[in-house]
């Protein structure tokens, strides 16, 4: 042990110092009102889902949600997160995945005891009925902005195309994958959005021509496969010129995505220095206290006689 108090000890657990350089790809239709980005974690997938013993359905699914959640995170314009999280009555209770705005991405599920689903297990069968809530964080002193509907759809995509049109009126579609492949676990997004409103149109389109354009990107980006989207030697912009080139789509410039978790001793600690003398001694087994950080699978230990409790707190 260290002579460092727990509470003070900010060392990181061993999680991978993993970083994905392009794992964000947003695109632009020229003078056409779509938008969207393409989401690649490559190793990073690997990395966190392999952090949890989850058969390979949950797996699958919680792949869909980081790469969901840091597409959606890309278009934050502030410093924050944004956060997936889905809550059922199924195998799988719970699904939450964050992102920064930076990239930082982190993600967990909740497995009921003894759970077994079948290989092909769709989002509805696993998670049940529930509901799906998109959250952003803009730091300590603004209140989170969050919304919430019904779990609607067999997979996560679609209800992820339920949320936008029920809650944010947002015409948007969603394409997504996780699987494992010969290099690992990988998982991709492609998210189209309809962009509102005539700024960087082309001068002569009109509301139809506008939809038509829409619709045919939508048709042109149902064409890619998850074989496609989870090819490593397949670039961003090479496939994004597969789907759209008929249309001169453009790529913008690249962004990283990395292993995002943000536990630390030195955090945990001050939580466990919030509680009473008592509620330590309840969470004490042996000489310890442990803390498990959902998102990294990691046990922080905490000798009992180097945390004090809350001041004022009953011995």
């Amino acid at each position: 042990m260290t002579d460092v108090p727990a509470f003070l000890d900010s060392t990181r657990p061993n999680v991978p110092d993993l970083a994905v350089p392009r794992g964000i790809t947003p695109f632009y239709l020229p003078d056409q009102p779509v938008r969207g980005r393409l989401i690649r974690l490559g190793p990073l997938a690997e990395s966190i889902l392999q952090r949890h013993d989850h058969p390979a359905p949950m797996r699958a699914l919680l792949g869909q949600a980081l790469a969901l959640t840091a597409a959606l995170a890309s278009a934050l314009k502030f410093s924050g997160s944004f956060s997936v999280q889905a809550r059922g009555d199924g195998l799988l209770p719970m699904l939450l995945a964050d992102c920064t705005e930076a990239g930082a991405l982190r993600g967990y599920a909740r497995m009921r005891a003894g759970a077994e689903p079948a290989a092909d297990a769709s989002a509805a069968q696993l998670l049940g009925a529930g509901y799906l809530a998109f959250t952003v964080e803009q730091g300590r002193d603004r209140e989170p902005q969050q919304g919430i509907v019904a779990l609607e759809g067999e997979s996560l995509a679609a209800m992820a195309e339920h949320y936008f049109a029920t809650s944010e009126q947002l015409q948007c579609r969603v394409f997504l994958a996780a699987a494992a492949t010969p290099q690992g676990w990988r998982a991709s997004a492609l998210v189209l959005e309809r962009i509102a409103g005539a700024g960087g149109l082309a001068p002569d389109m009109t509301e139809e021509t506008q939809e038509e354009a829409w619709r045919t990107a939508c048709i042109l980006a149902a064409t890619v496969t998850p074989a496609e989207l989870l090819d490593d030697t397949l670039n961003p912009e090479r496939l994004l010129y597969r789907l759209f080139h008929s249309e001169g789509v453009a790529a913008e410039r690249a962004r990283p995505l990395s292993f995002g978790c943000r536990c630390s001793r030195a955090r945990l600690g001050a939580i466990l220095e919030g509680f009473s003398s008592t509620d330590l001694d309840d969470m004490t087994v042996g000489e310890d206290i442990v803390m498990t950080c959902e998102f990294c699978n990691f046990d922080f230990l905490f000798p009992r006689d180097t945390l004090t409790g809350r001041p004022g707190a009953p011995a």
